[in-house]
């Protein structure tokens, strides 16, 4: 179930997530850092693959969980939670909240992203969260059904490329254009504390942090090239 908006409000969502190879990516590993997460004032928890949902789902049992699938497939460049299959892997594992790329990319063998929201409103009736890149699909995105959307992907695409997240500018003209029903996430380069207030300023409802957190091997990467360079 999710939460009252209220209770969501300028809070802090961790992306508890670790790349392929890494021994951070064990599921009990996973559960254990969202675990703490939770217990230390984070509104939800934000996760990668149905093994991971639902080892996080048996531990804690009342989290909020947003969750998604990275799959990559040859024929697109969307590889967040792509297709129907994916969507409905994450939500039997006990997602909360389903994100999606919603992006205008093309999608894996020619899935269309409006039939993909319906289907998921009719059949599962799961709130959705739109990863975007831009005013444009953002706006969309939550004209065809979605509930959140999210910056995710700002900087990331082929269109956006030369963008560096955080999404500071995208934010403002989301919030004044979306519903007010609609969350506004900032997702993407949050690095510190003040960054999070930056975004919380700009317009976002919530804030999602994940490497500057979690990401042990990415920011060990960091420091030792920082300490080196």
């Amino acid at each position: 179930m999710i939460p009252n908006p209220e209770s969501l409000d300028q809070g802090l969502i961790v992306s508890v997530q670790a790349p392929q190879g890494s021994p951070m990516r064990d599921p009990d590993v996973i559960a254990a850092m969202a675990d703490a997460a939770l217990r230390n004032g984070a509104v939800g928890v934000r996760l990668e693959s149905p093994e991971h949902i639902g080892a996080v789902r048996r531990r804690c049992p009342d989290a909020l969980i947003i969750g998604l699938w990275k799959c990559t497939f040859p024929d697109s460049s969307v590889y967040i939670t792509p297709g129907w299959k994916e969507i409905q892997a994450v939500w039997s594992a006990g997602a909360d909240v389903i994100a999606i790329d919603a992006t205008a990319r093309p999608r894996p063998a020619g899935q269309d992203l409006a039939a993909l929201i319906q289907r998921s409103r009719d059949e599962l009736r799961a709130p959705l969260m739109a990863d975007v890149d831009s005013l444009e699909n953002g706006l969309r995105a939550a004209e065809l059904g979605c509930d959140w959307v999210g910056t995710t992907l700002y900087g990331y695409t082929e269109d956006t490329a030369q963008q560096c997240p955080p999404a500071f500018d995208l934010l403002p003209p989301l919030r004044a254009e979306l519903a007010s029903s609609v969350r506004l996430i900032c997702e993407g380069g949050i690095a510190s504390p003040a960054d999070a207030r930056l975004a919380l300023q700009a317009g976002a409802d919530t804030v999602v942090v994940g490497t500057a957190i979690t990401g042990v091997d990415l920011q060990v990467i960091a420091y030792r090239q920082g300490m080196i360079s």
